[in-house]
């Protein structure tokens, strides 16, 4: 069955039986040296009320709750490597891994997959591309994450193409009607919004990533039944994309505020939660 774990992910690691597991997606913490922090809010008519909104219409805001964690590491290469080794060594012959990361250690990260996976087994860097948030006037302002995808063996592995959703042409009037209805396949470079502040997949976890981005993942690297492991799962979205999609799933992570979004996430859902 479909399994969420609280504890250690090392421990969970070392449960897992070698070459059992498909696909495997990580968001690790990104060592910005920071609290990351998500204060969720609600709103309600007040003539007296802090904000404006719709129509001119006042609104006053109260605070439901805080969710953060610390995200720093005196040594992030030390902390990540055990675990990426665990992951190497749980993959199937022909599984997939996706290391999402950022600009501040993706190149340490890059060398350190490399050693484990051999260089020669790197597939893709996938660039996640989105537009929110504040703009710093003293550089480029870091709009993007990274993704880096490695396989276990690059002569045998998963790769569904026409399973992935298609993505408009930016310019439709250079191609035919039949194509651009059928739209592009996309390229290692995803323009995908963040997780709407006021949606309705909005969970209220800091870093939570949005199910469009697991789902494509998902679809391209494994197939109807196959295993796939999270073990930094946070808000639970590879489990969502994987109920979804008819994959099974293992989720791990160590932070109790993690684990309540995902009971409420999953409530209903056939699920053991260890």
């Amino acid at each position: 069955m479909n399994k969420i774990i609280f504890g250690d992910n090392m421990k969970a690691l070392k449960n897992i039986p070698s070459e059992s597991v498909h696909l495997i997606y990580i968001d690790p913490p990104f060592n910005t040296g920071k609290v990351q922090k998500r204060t969720q809010i609600k709103t309600e008519r007040n003539s007296d009320g802090d904000r404006v909104g719709f129509k001119g219409q006042t609104y006053q805001t109260k605070i439901v709750g805080t969710k953060a964690y610390e995200d720093s590491f005196d040594d992030f290469i030390s902390f990540i490597s055990p675990r990426l080794e665990e992951a190497y060594r749980i993959l199937a012959p022909n599984g997939t891994l996706y290391f999402h990361i950022d600009y501040r250690e993706v190149h340490y990260c890059k060398i350190l997959l490399d050693e484990i996976f051999g260089r020669e087994n790197f597939l893709n860097e996938i660039i996640w591309a989105y537009d929110y948030g504040g703009r710093s006037k003293r550089k480029w302002p870091a709009k993007h994450d990274n993704i880096l995808v490695y396989v276990k063996d690059i002569k045998n592995y998963t790769f569904n193409q026409d399973a992935v959703d298609r993505i408009p042409y930016m310019a439709p009037g250079l191609v035919g009607k039949e194509k651009a209805a059928r739209g592009k396949t996309p390229t290692d470079t995803w323009w995908h919004t963040i997780v709407s502040p006021t949606g309705k997949e909005k969970t209220g976890y800091p870093t939570q990533k949005p199910l469009g981005i697991l789902r494509r993942i998902l679809q391209a690297s494994s197939n109807p039944g196959d295993m796939v492991v999270d073990f930094f799962a946070g808000a639970g979205t590879t489990g969502a994309a994987a109920l979804e999609l008819d994959r099974k799933f293992l989720l791990v992570d160590s932070n109790p505020e993690a684990i309540e979004v995902m009971k409420k996430r999953f409530d209903g859902k056939k699920i053991v939660f260890e």
